[in-house]
This record gives structure tokens, sequence and C-alpha cells, in this order.
């Protein structure tokens, strides 16, 4: 691993949460929507509803910039495929396969204690 991708985290009270990071934290709210959970619907604690509420809260400039995404946390890797492997190999549950997203291509599985984690590879 060679950086943070992102933080995310899954709350109980998204309106506390943004008022905590934003007003007393002081970062910056750049995304606020509602997205479909699609494809993805084992990482939602209730899918059926369809549809998640993703908020990206951005802090830092320059190479200290970055965002927390209030579900998981994300880390960048120089090769994705050889670390989802090495993973498969140790028994780890792997909840996404390595698939192309916005940012490059992405992978999440979790931890021994059922933490959700996301790997990244820049395109």
């Amino acid at each position: 691993m060679n950086g943070v991708s992102h933080l995310a985290i899954g709350v109980r009270d998204m309106e506390r949460s943004i008022r905590f990071y934003r007003d007393l934290l002081g970062l910056e709210v750049k995304y606020d929507a509602m997205q479909p959970v699609g494809p993805l619907s084992n990482l939602y604690r209730n899918p059926e509803k369809g549809q998640r509420r993703a908020v990206h809260l951005h802090y830092g400039k320059g190479e200290s910039a970055g965002f927390l995404v209030l579900t998981d946390f994300s880390w960048w890797v120089d090769d994705i495929n050889a670390t989802h492997d090495k993973l498969v190999k140790a028994g780890v549950k792997v909840l996404v396969p390595p698939r192309k997203a916005d940012t490059g291509t992405t992978c999440l599985f979790e931890d021994p204690d059922g933490i959700i984690v996301q790997i990244d590879q820049r395109p």
C-alpha cells in the first residue's frame, strides 16, 4: 500500500455526522446525493431500499488534500490484482472483486472483524 485513497464510514445519523465533521472539524461538503445501491447491495445494511446517501467531505490542500466518505476505508495500491489474489489465498472474504470504477480499479473485502476495506488502483 502506498497511501490512503479515502476514508468512508457508515453512520447512524447522517445530519449529526455532517455537522460534526463540517462544523466542528472544518471539512467541506463537496458532494451530497442519493445513489443507487446497484450491484454492491451486499455492502449495505438495508439494500432493499435500493439507494444510499453519499456525502463527500474534503480536507487539506495540495498534496495533503483528501476526502472522507460517510462507509469503508480505502488504500491506493500499485497492483490491485496481485493484492486481490493474495487476499483470496489467505481466505479473506472478498465482497467486490477488482472492477473498473470512476477512479481506476476498485476491490472491497472484509477484515477479520467484518469491517469493509477497499483498495484502489489509479488508471
